[in-house]
């Protein structure tokens, strides 16, 4: 239940979104009482493409700095609003435009995909986009004969060269949070919680051991590779009671909401990433009350950055 305080803030910003005519996103990483102010809550892509459906004149996304930046390309006529600009993504961060211009140069006429947590000026140098949900299929696209660049994200390349059976370049990013979820912990987790079943994010570092069926430190019998939406999804499918989840913690409170009776613990409760944990309902208030920290991609840039995403929706 809400104190008085926080009921007073969740006023304040449902009143400023009427006036505002604003949509709020909340990535399901965020804190619980952000998503639970939310009109949309889910995966960077999936919120930006239900926002652009909306006739709202304002968008408010409670995520990271890209995420902001891809609603702003795929709604250029709307105003995009991250309530923290301070808010940024390890991951995205990892490689930068001109870093890979170097990197395409280095290989002529290889196709570059990209996965979507990157920056626009890093999309726009791109040829395909992907999500963690359909990267395989993006991949398993492309003629056998191109040479491909995967980016940035080393360990859902790793996943996809297994899955694809392809031999990628991929570069040496990782999400720091993900990349911290090893094989140890689930191993301990697994004996904590042996009628469990463990849905493992590909971006995770434990996520190929778990595909190569790797028995020295955990034999994942129960574990399950999705994205997000993926493992939203076996969630509310599953018949099983009890989950040890590996990915960013905040995903924990939609589960619980949308699962009453099932248990879900984190494969690592100390898997935050700080620059989710950022927003909250005071600066998503403000954001709506000054119109501040509005993200904009400039018309040329969103064009080509939006082709890639554009291509990948072709194909998925």
């Amino acid at each position: 239940m809400y104190n008085q305080a926080t009921k007073e803030l969740v006023n304040q910003i449902d009143a400023l979104k009427k006036e505002k005519n604003a949509v709020i996103l909340a990535h399901n990483y965020q804190i619980g009482e952000v998503q639970d102010i939310a009109d949309f809550v889910g995966d960077s892509l999936e919120l930006s493409r239900k926002a652009a459906t909306t006739d709202a004149e304002v968008i408010v996304f409670c995520g990271v700095h890209f995420m902001a930046e891809t609603a702003s390309i795929i709604s250029p006529d709307k105003k995009v609003l991250i309530p923290d600009l301070e808010a940024g993504c390890s991951l995205a961060d990892s490689i930068t435009a001109e870093q890979l211009r170097e990197w395409k140069a280095a290989h002529p006429g290889a196709v570059v995909v990209a996965y979507v947590n990157t920056t626009a000026e890093v999309k726009s140098e791109c040829d395909y986009c992907c999500t963690s949900s359909n990267a395989v299929g993006i991949v398993e696209a492309i003629p056998e004969d191109k040479e491909i660049l995967f980016l940035p994200d080393q360990f859902l390349g790793a996943y996809v060269e297994m899955m694809t059976g392809r031999e990628l370049h991929i570069w040496k990013g990782a999400c720091h949070v993900h990349e911290n979820i090893g094989e140890i912990n689930l191993a301990e987790k697994q004996k904590e919680f042996p009628d469990a079943e463990f849905l493992i994010h590909p971006e995770c570092g434990c996520s190929t051991s778990c595909m190569m069926k790797s028995a020295m430190y955990f034999d994942c019998k129960d574990g399950h590779v999705y994205s997000t939406s993926g493992m939203l999804s076996r969630a509310r499918e599953s018949e099983a009671e009890t989950f040890v989840v590996a990915t960013e913690t905040g995903i924990l409170h939609r589960m619980e909401k949308e699962n009453p009776g099932k248990k879900f613990y984190a494969a690592n409760e100390d898997s935050v990433c700080d620059y989710m944990k950022m927003i909250n309902l005071e600066n998503v208030r403000d954001a709506l009350l000054y119109d501040q920290f509005e993200v904009k991609v400039p018309e040329d840039l969103a064009k080509k950055a939006w082709l890639p995403i554009e291509r990948m929706l072709q194909i998925s």
